[in-house]
Order: C-alpha cells, then structure tokens, then sequence
C-alpha cells in the first residue's frame, strides 16, 4: 500500500450545465515532500467548504486501480489525478480498508473516516454528467482520512496498517445507497470514527424507515 500520486489544487472553476462554478477539483500532483495538518495538504483549497474538506475531512483519497474502469465507460484515458483526489493509492481498496483504520504515512498518521460521496463536478470536469452516478452506483467511491497526527507526506510513502476497523468503505457504500439494512445501519452509525455529517444521514435513513 503506498501513494502513487499526491495532488493538491487551487480554486478554480467548472462549466456545470452552462454555469461557471467554483472548484478545486483540478489538482496538480506535487513530487516534493508536502505538510498536512489537520485541514488538509499545505496549497490546497476546497471551493465548497460546505460538502469538501474540514477535519472529518482533510484529505480525499482515490484508487489508481479503478482508473481503467472508468477510462472505458468514458471512452479516453484518465490522466492522474482525475478524480480531484489528494492521494493516489496503489493497494487500498474499498473492500479491503476500513472505517476507523487507523494508518501512518510518511511522518503523519491518519484515520479512515468515511466514503466518498461523489458529486457534479466529476461530471462536469470529464463532460459527462452521469459519471458521478456511475462512481456511486459501482460503490468504487474512493474514501476520506482524518489527520490525528500532522507531518509530511511524498509520493512513494509506504501506508503501515496501525489498527484496523470493523466495518469496510465498501459495506458502509453499500448501507447507505443500497438495500435499507436497519441492524447494519445501526452498527455503521454506531462506528465512533465515522464522520458527523454521515453519522447525521444515516440516523436520518432509520427515522424516516420507521
């Protein structure tokens, strides 16, 4: 497990539909070594701070291994970092990584605190306006980190497994937009490490079910 790229960005903006909205989804990857802090890569910015960024947060992480899948539905090849995401990774998949594991990289340590929701402006950077349903319907959503100890972090930092978690990103993809699941739900919500803004949705998902 290990980064393959890591990428950082300014503001920027995005034609969605005719209109310009602001983004940072357009990152550079960076080969020298970089700080994180508690918010995030040092030079790198969210647009939306609503939805993006914050402690729960900080740092978005994206699969290289999913990069052809979507390549294909898209019809072009994917360049790095496609899909607005700080860290590129080889070898931490949905299924395997956990919510609430807890990992060090380069000289910080970070927690695995929730899926990915996926949102317009993927579609709106690639031109196509379903890709990000594809990305939630096929569950490969990529997943956040918090920080709980800020360092610095390169390409080519090796992830070491510090404790694990009990419930996957995948499983946690799947309690929330798939089949309604009230004992799996309850279990999700109950994961300390799991974000607010989840943890509030989730709850929300068992209100309205009874």
């Amino acid at each position: 497990m290990r980064v393959l790229s890591l990428n950082v960005g300014k503001i920027g903006t995005l034609n969605h539909a005719g209109e310009i909205v602001p983004s940072a989804i357009g990152k550079q990857p960076i080969e020298d070594r970089v700080g994180l802090g508690l918010l995030g890569f040092t030079g790198d910015q969210q647009a939306d701070r609503k939805n993006h960024g914050g402690s729960d947060k900080a740092v978005c992480v994206y699969a290289s291994e999913h990069y052809h899948h979507f390549g294909e539905r898209l019809g072009k090849p994917l360049g790095i970092p496609a899909f607005g995401e700080n860290l590129t990774t080889v070898g931490m998949l949905e299924a395997q990584v956990c919510i609430g594991d807890v990992y060090g990289v380069g000289s910080a340590t970070l927690q695995v605190s929730q899926p990915r929701q996926p949102c317009f402006k993927l579609g709106a950077r690639h031109g196509e306006p379903r890709l990000h349903e594809w990305v939630r319907d096929s569950r490969l959503t990529g997943f956040y980190f918090r920080v709980l100890q800020a360092g610095e972090v390169q390409v080519g930092d090796a992830f070491e497994l510090l404790s694990r978690g009990k419930i996957s990103v995948a499983r946690a993809n799947e309690l929330r937009y798939g089949e309604f699941d009230r004992e799996g739900i309850q279990a999700l919500v109950n994961e300390d490490a799991l974000s607010a803004s989840w943890q509030r949705s989730l709850r929300g998902r068992l209100l309205h079910a009874e």
